[in-house]
């Protein structure tokens, strides 16, 4: 708990103002190619494996690349929907109620907070919990063969009962 509050008070104030204002803030973002960059490259900074610059994990290019996509397509709202929509329709599950598919999660070292496996395992049913050595909010581009490997790892058993179960 300690951390979370910690990582909400250095942290959190983007979940608010997506959450609250986010057709306000998509359109500064929308109108400023340098401002979207700022906003996106502040992320990769503080929500990657990196020591003090986010180009030690992803290239310049690759950050580029993604501001340009987000501003070209015009696409910031719907990539912070999310948050608004969140807000106005939190989950909530009844007592005792619960996710019945099989999860599977990968703990990051450099991910933003989330519970421990006991409190995550009272709602949803945790069949595979891997924690990385390194990685972050980013790891498709940080870790991506550790995270596809996790992935199919998580997978197989679940495939092999499909296909058992067909034949």
């Amino acid at each position: 708990m300690e951390r979370i509050a910690k990582w909400a008070d250095a942290e959190g104030a983007y979940i608010a103002i997506q959450g609250t204002k986010p057709l306000t803030l998509a359109y500064a973002l929308t109108n400023s190619p340098v401002g979207l960059a700022a906003w996106y490259v502040e992320k990769f900074l503080s929500w990657s494996d990196c020591r003090s610059e986010p180009d030690e994990i992803l290239t310049k290019d690759e950050m580029i690349t993604d501001v340009m996509l987000h501003w070209l397509t015009g696409t910031a709202h719907s990539a912070m929907r999310l948050y608004g929509e969140s807000r106005e329709h939190p989950l909530h599950l009844a007592a005792g109620q619960r996710i019945k598919p099989p999860c599977g999660i990968v703990h990051l070292p450099k991910e933003l907070p989330m519970p421990p496996r006991s409190w995550a395992e009272r709602a949803f049913n945790i069949v595979h919990w891997t924690s990385l050595a390194g990685g972050g909010h980013f790891a498709a581009w940080e870790v991506p063969e550790l995270l596809a490997e996790d992935s199919r790892v998580f997978f197989r058993p679940l495939r092999s009962d499909a296909v058992s179960q067909k034949a």
